[in-house]
C-alpha cells in the first residue's frame, strides 16, 4: 500500500492541528490509499475483461466460420460488418484479423482461450451470452447455421455454462432477423421464433410476454453491459440486439392484437 497519502494526511494533520492532526490526518490517508488502489484493481479488472472479450470474440468466430470446412465470402463479410459496427482504428481491426485468422487455423482448439475467457468474464453472465450472440450472428452470415456450425456453438454454448434451452432462444432471437428479414409479413414459423427468443410460450400472459421483454432489454442495455466490461467499441452490436428483441416483442404484440 503506498505511503504517500498517509504522509501526506500526517502533515496536513500536524499543520492544521498539531499532534492530534497528525494522528487524524494519517488515518484519513490510509483509507485514502486504501480507496485510490481499489480503484485501480477495478480498472485494471475492467481493462482485462474488454481486452479478453475482444481478442476471444474474433478469435472463436473464425473457429466457428471454419467449422464446415470452410470460410465463406458471406462469413468474411459478416466478420468484416462486425468489425465496421465496432468502428475499430486499424490497429485494433489488423488485431482482430489475425485473431480470426488463428481462429480458422485447422490446429486450433477453443477450449483453452475459452476456459481463459469464462475464468475473466464468468462473474458477468450476460457477457457470456453477447458473446455467444455474436457467434451465432457470424453463423448466420448465409441465412442459415450449418450442421458443423452448430455443433461447434453448442460446444461452445455448453463451455459457457449456457444451457440448451437459452442456446435456443438465442439462436431464435438471431433466426428472426436473419431468416424473415424487416417488413417481411409474420409467418407461423416467425411468431415461433419471437416467443422463443422472448423465452415465453405462447400460452403466456400478456403481462408475462412484456415482464420478458423489459428483462432482455434491461440486460443488454448497452450503458449496463459496458458496466460490466463489454468493450465501448461492441456498443453498436449491442444496440442490435436489443432492436432485434424489440422486433421479437412488435411481432407477439402485434400477432395478438389481430387475433383480438
Amino acid at each position: 500500500m503506498s505511503w504517500i497519502g498517509k504522509a501526506v494526511g500526517a502533515g496536513l494533520g500536524f499543520w492544521i492541528l498539531g499532534w492530534i492532526g497528525a494522528v487524524i490526518g494519517l488515518l484519513l490517508g490510509h483509507f485514502l490509499d486504501r480507496f485510490i488502489g481499489r480503484i485501480k484493481r477495478v480498472g485494471g479488472r475492467l481493462l482485462e475483461v474488454q481486452q479478453t472479450f475482444f481478442e476471444t470474440t474474433f478469435t472463436v468466430l473464425g473457429h466457428v466460420c471454419k467449422a464446415d470446412g470452410q470460410v465463406t465470402q458471406a462469413e468474411i463479410r459478416a466478420a468484416e460488418q462486425i468489425m465496421t459496427q465496432m468502428r475499430l482504428t486499424k490497429v485494433r481491426r489488423r488485431r482482430a484479423i489475425e485473431a480470426f485468422n488463428r481462429g480458422k487455423a485447422s490446429d486450433f482448439d477453443p477450449e483453452e482461450i475459452i476456459r481463459r475467457f469464462v475464468r475473466v468474464c464468468g462473474s458477468q453472465p450476460t457477457l457470456l451470452r453477447v458473446f455467444l450472440e455474436i457467434q451465432i450472428q457470424a453463423a448466420f452470415a448465409d441465412g442459415q447455421i450449418d450442421p458443423a456450425e452448430r455443433e461447434a456453438l453448442l460446444r461452445i454454448a455448453h463451455a459457457l455454462g449456457v444451457s440448451d434451452a437459452d442456446f435456443d432462444r438465442l439462436e431464435a432471437l438471431l433466426a428472426g432477423h436473419y431468416q424473415r428479414g424487416p417488413g417481411a409479413p409474420t409467418t407461423a414459423a416467425a411468431l415461433d421464433n419471437a416467443y422463443q427468443a422472448l423465452g415465453v410460450e405462447r400460452s403466456a400472459t400478456d403481462a408475462e410476454v412484456k415482464r420478458a421483454y423489459r428483462k432482455l432489454m434491461s440486460e443488454h442495455h448497452p450503458d449496463k453491459l459496458m458496466a460490466k466490461g463489454l468493450p465501448d467499441s461492441m456498443v453498436e452490436l449491442a444496440k442490435e440486439r436489443t432492436q432485434e428483441i424489440q422486433n421479437a416483442y412488435e411481432t407477439v404484440r402485434r400477432s395478438r392484437q389481430a387475433s383480438g
